[in-house]
């Protein structure tokens, strides 16, 4: 495929290798980035938060012995 490097080439001191770019940063879930709009990340998030909604509305049903139907007066 590529013919070998010859020792000249690697000996050079002149000759540096370019600096690698460094990756995006990512979440400490994921190895991608976050990012707006509609991307696995932000699905991820929004999933989290409604878990975490869901479960302050039964907490607070348990607690005050009344429905989320009944907050809204819808019932």
């Amino acid at each position: 495929m590529f013919p070998p490097m010859s020792d000249s080439a690697t000996a050079d001191s002149g000759n540096q290798a370019p600096a690698k770019a460094s990756p995006p940063p990512s979440s400490a879930t994921t190895n991608e980035a976050p990012a707006f709009g509609w991307s696995s990340y932000a699905e991820r998030i929004n999933g989290r938060f409604a878990m975490v909604g869901i479960l302050v509305v039964v907490a607070i049903e348990v607690c005050t012995g009344s429905t989320m139907i009944h907050w809204l007066g819808l019932g």
